[in-house]
């Protein structure tokens, strides 16, 4: 499987090849769950997250909470399937206007598994 870069969303390269998962899926499972809107996908309507709906929401510290739970809410299915063993969410808030996220996903082995990404919110 290949590894989907979470910065670019494109696959990463090695060599002019798209590089393998080193997770073994595990890595692009958090990232399709993550990026992609809840309800979009007509294979499962269920994977994904409402994070997109966090574009329109003001720059306001309930935003933070509900990008938490978004994030948690969008992962759970992972736990779930026993694939992951613990989840958590980091929020902070660099700028106005602006979110960062950390989604940590610890695996059965203890691996850690960190995936950040910035959301754009209204000013």
């Amino acid at each position: 499987m290949s590894y989907i870069n979470p910065q670019t969303g494109d696959y990463a390269l090695e060599n002019g090849t798209a590089k393998p998962d080193p997770r073994k899926g595990l890595a692009n499972a958090v990232y399709m769950r993550l990026m992609t809107p809840l309800g979009s996908w007509w294979v499962d309507p269920n994977l994904g997250s409402r994070l997109h709906e966090l574009y329109r929401e003001k720059d306001v510290p309930r935003v933070m909470l509900l990008t938490k739970q978004y994030v948690i809410e969008a992962l759970t299915p992972l736990l779930s399937s026993q694939r992951v063993k613990k989840l958590d969410c980091e929020v902070f808030r660099p700028s106005n206007g602006r979110l960062e996220f950390y989604a940590l996903v610890t695996t059965h082995e203890g691996e850690e598994i960190k995936f950040r990404k910035f959301i754009q919110v209204g000013a």
